[in-house]
């Protein structure tokens, strides 16, 4: 019996954010698609926001996933860049959740180890490896897009692991796994 699967792959961000989808049949792995949403032209970060949930949306509506692996935000030193990343990410988050569709998260440093063998390998690296891996003619200019790309991969190599990361497919699986959080 033959088993499909499509995941989407997201890097958020409130510059630029990439994504890109797989499709995995018999535990074989393609390429589907690999983009980017452009938001360098909009100052408003809340309109930033509304068309990263509405293109999520669209990317779920259009090709069906059945998971979505996300790129968590690292930590860094500007607490500002920080919250707007978090803020991006929790609104694809949303997205996908307003679908019912399972998300995982994982860290940069666990997709380019999952990638390349190298937790602190560059975007170059990363986008290389994965243009062996599935065969890509050309690479983007930015390289969000490939590390989109890069979080499906890894996702795609983690299935049937213990330990990938928080996944929920909804509110009521959240409370479900975490029911020693809930205050009653």
């Amino acid at each position: 019996m033959s088993t499909e699967k499509i995941i989407l792959g997201i890097d958020p961000g409130t510059t630029i954010m990439g994504f890109g989808l797989i499709k995995i049949v018999n535990k074989k792995m393609s390429f589907l698609q690999l983009n980017e949403l452009d938001l360098k032209k909009y100052s408003d970060h809340y309109l930033k926001l509304k068309l990263i949930f509405e293109r999520t949306v669209e990317l779920i509506d259009t090709h069906h996933p059945d998971e979505i692996a996300i790129e968590a935000p690292f930590f860094g030193k500007n607490v500002q860049s920080m919250l707007k990343l978090g803020r991006a990410q929790g609104v694809a988050m949303a997205a996908g959740l307003s679908r019912e569709v399972p998300i995982t998260e994982y860290s940069p440093k666990k997709i380019k180890m999952a990638i390349t063998g190298n937790g602190n390998a560059s975007k170059e690296q990363v986008a290389k490896m994965l243009q062996s891996l599935l065969d890509l003619k050309t690479l983007p200019k930015n390289l969000d897009a490939t590390d989109g790309l890069a979080a499906a991969v890894c996702h795609f190599y983690n299935q049937g692991r213990i330990d990938i990361g928080k996944s929920y497919s909804g509110w009521g699986a959240f409370v479900k796994h975490n029911e020693d959080r809930i205050k009653k």
